[in-house]
């Protein structure tokens, strides 16, 4: 493994840690050369899951993509990373557990609103109001609506 310091190739693992059920290994490291430590992560290879898009486009699954669109609708809401992280390995989780090569990008997004409504009512309208392109201010009283009947 390169060090991300000094580009030096040999490193020495100081610790492994298996994490997200078993799918993540992440490994601290300390460079053989300048001594400096760091951190990767290994995973398992996986065939590519593609999503297709709501106009027939298909493109890879992008994890990051989640977290980011996931991240917008949590700022400024008492969220921990750690439970915005949760989150994401669980839908992507979910989604690979089906083992299907294809999902669709509404899948992705349902399933997102559902896990988003149990943690957070604000992030969860604020991630359904730009998923669902809400226009008008109807469209978010009827899904205030939706929330206080699911109470």
């Amino acid at each position: 493994m390169r060090c991300p310091f000094c580009e030096y190739e040999d490193s020495k693992v100081i610790d492994s840690r298996s994490s997200s059920e078993g799918r993540v290994v992440r490994r601290r490291r300390e460079c053989l050369k300048c001594e400096r430590r760091f951190t990767t992560k290994e995973y398992v290879e996986e065939t590519p899951l593609m999503v297709v898009k709501n106009d027939g486009r298909r493109e890879p699954f992008d994890r990051e993509k989640i977290l980011r669109g996931v991240q917008v609708a949590c700022s400024k809401r008492p969220i921990s990373m750690e439970t915005i992280n949760r989150l994401v390995e669980k839908i992507e989780s979910d989604l690979r557990d089906k083992n299907r090569d294809e999902v669709s990008a509404r899948q992705i997004g349902q399933q997102i609103m559902a896990n988003l409504r149990e943690i957070d009512e604000v992030a969860y309208v604020r991630f359904a109001s730009v998923y669902r392109k809400f226009q008008a201010k109807e469209e978010f009283l009827e899904e205030l609506k939706g929330l206080e009947e699911k109470r």
